[in-house]
């Protein structure tokens, strides 16, 4: 009589058979991630941004903008002489005769005349103006209306007076103009 330890050292002997030559099947070949290279026929330079490359691609680079900040160069004061638009020169006045005067100035320079820009007087009688006026305010490359009103004096004679326009830093700037009036009785 057999032992009965057979069908189990039988089945053990099978299982280990199957483990044995299950484990001859061949194994798949493991495969290893190989990073692409620039082929030699392939230039960065011929390749479009927007059209894909199999197996190449390049990241998109994004070149920083380098704004340099140029100094703004400071403005240039002016002032030109136009025209007489009342009181022409030599015009008969009253003694104590209130003399309105325009003149027409552009201001040819760069800078805008604001509160800060005065009119001058620099040679004559102020003939009851005062000596240091308010410019009227204008736009680089504006024109404006200077208006200045003059008391006639009441000897009578040829009366003048010069202005000038001043910057802020009381610099005088532009052409200067005048008024000549003559007072008759």
């Amino acid at each position: 009589m057999k032992p009965r330890l057979t069908r189990p050292i039988v089945l053990g002997a099978a299982l280990a058979m199957g483990l044995l030559f299950g484990s001859c099947t061949p194994a798949a070949t493991p495969t290893f991630f190989i990073p692409p290279t620039e082929a030699a026929s392939l230039s960065m330079s011929t390749m479009s941004p927007t059209t894909p490359s199999p197996g190449l691609t390049a990241p998109a680079t994004i070149l920083p903008t380098v704004i340099v900040a140029s100094p703004t160069p400071p403005c240039t004061n002016g002032l030109t002489y136009e025209a007489d638009l009342t009181i022409p020169d030599g015009t008969n006045v009253a003694p104590g005769q209130i003399v309105d005067k325009q003149w027409r100035v552009r201001n040819s320079g760069t800078c805008n005349w604001d509160q800060r820009y005065r009119l001058k007087l620099i040679s004559g009688d102020p003939m009851g103006a005062n000596p240091l006026l308010p410019l009227y305010p204008a736009r680089g490359g504006t024109e404006a209306t200077v208006e200045i009103h003059f008391t006639a004096p009441q000897a009578p004679g040829l009366y003048e007076c010069h202005w000038q326009a001043v910057d802020p830093d009381g610099q005088p700037f532009g052409h200067g103009f005048y008024m000549q009036i003559s007072v008759t009785p």
